[in-house]
């Protein structure tokens, strides 16, 4: 019989390397017979017959019944993964909006969505949102609030980890001194972990996107704001402090605009969504939100294309610096400029082959994210399921329901 802890879940010590090639094959193919991870893994009968015995009486895998056919013999047993077995909750607070959804431990989304408000002036108000939304999309999913294992939480600003906060700064003003994690996990009754918000995007991007396979890459986030999460030798690059990865403040233009990092010509003033909306909207004489700009430039209209093609250059520059540094396999491009595609991407192409050293820019590829504005509240989701249990803590073989084909 598996040695359990006082929770269910497999004593560490049990946990071994076959153990954890069979939840990948599992979570690889859904629904499968015994035989069948036996010839993905190339593990005997036996060995897959008696791990799977064990995850069984740890509650993490369950029978789904046997499969018809036409073969002589008795239908295999067919087993899965047991989504039952608790559910994670993912919050991403960009600068304008709050997005929340919640998954099974088989990374199918329950239930999602997203309030629009002001999270940089209203931390508190924007944390009682949060957690009014999760009460919601629970009641919604008819999930009880036991099966919850833990919260993941992105904010748009540089994490101060030790102490579940942001690092003082103007970036987000109402949140120094707010006890940002401590504050959630008071409102949901469970553990949550803290998290940039480019670093989230870059976790869900190596395990349901456009980063699997890849060692290095940088998960470029241009929405709101502009940030960098770096996937490194197959982990996320923080920095000593969590200061990695703050792309958007690189100086960039003498006397530019007033960031609000407090300097002048941050590149984020020049090609964040909100300064590339604001020339659009004051050359049509109306008001155009950033998705709607994007929508105009996907469409044709001249000069929402110009605007964003303007920004690929200048971050292009940016970019190559990084690419110099760091000599990433690719670069990413997610948040809501992405989802202009090429429009973006090929003037973004343009400078890193200009300013960076041929050799990085020859072995660098620039390609946009799969899982679009997403991405960060699926890399919370990631964040909870990969460290709800060591046994969950391999990289994603599919896409969670609703995120995109990679």
């Amino acid at each position: 019989m598996p040695a359990e802890d006082s929770t269910g879940a497999l004593d560490p010590a049990r946990r071994s390397p076959n153990l954890l090639r069979i939840v990948e094959a599992l979570r690889a193919h859904g629904t499968v017979s015994r035989a069948e991870i036996a010839r993905e893994t190339g593990l005997s009968r036996s060995t897959v017959s008696t791990l799977v015995a064990e995850l069984m009486e740890a509650g993490l895998v369950v029978e789904r019944g046997e499969r018809g056919g036409g073969g002589a013999g008795r239908p295999p047993v067919m087993i899965a993964l047991d989504s039952s077995a608790g559910v994670a909750i993912g919050i991403d607070f960009a600068h304008m909006s709050v997005r929340v959804a919640i998954a099974d431990l088989a990374s199918r989304v329950l239930g999602e969505t997203e309030r629009e408000l002001d999270v940089d002036h209203g931390a508190i108000e924007a944390l009682d949102a949060a957690a009014e939304i999760v009460d919601e999309l629970l009641g919604e999913a008819g999930v009880e609030r036991e099966r919850v294992l833990g919260a993941g939480m992105g904010l748009a600003g540089p994490i101060d980890h030790a102490r579940g906060r942001v690092h003082p700064s103007a970036i987000l003003p109402s949140w120094v001194g707010v006890e940002a994690q401590a504050e959630m996990e008071a409102r949901l009754g469970v553990p949550v972990r803290l998290e940039n918000d480019a670093n989230l995007g870059a976790l869900a991007e190596a395990a349901f996107g456009a980063g699997r396979g890849a060692a290095t890459f940088i998960y470029l986030m241009m929405s709101g704001g502009i940030g960098a999460g770096m996937f490194l030798g197959g982990r996320l690059f923080r920095g000593a402090t969590g200061m990695a990865g703050e792309l958007g403040h690189t100086f960039v233009e003498d006397n530019g605009p007033l960031c609000r990092c407090g300097n002048r010509g941050c590149l984020e003033t020049l090609v964040a969504g909100p300064a590339l909306a604001e020339l659009v909207s004051r050359s049509r004489g109306e008001v155009v939100s950033i998705p709607e700009m994007v929508q105009l430039a996907l469409d044709g209209d001249v000069g929402a294309r110009r605007v964003i093609a303007d920004a690929g250059r200048v971050t292009g520059r940016a970019v190559a610096a990084l690419c110099n540094q760091l000599n990433p396999e690719r670069i990413i491009v997610g948040g809501h400029l992405g989802l202009a595609g090429d429009i973006l991407l090929d003037p973004l192409r343009e400078s890193v082959g200009r300013y960076a050293i041929p050799a990085a820019a020859d072995a660098v590829e620039v390609c946009r994210g799969v899982l679009d504005d997403r991405a960060e509240v699926l890399g919370a989701l990631a964040l909870v399921i990969n460290q709800a249990d060591p046994i969950f803590s391999l990289p994603f073989a599919t896409p969670p329901v609703g995120a995109g084909a990679p």
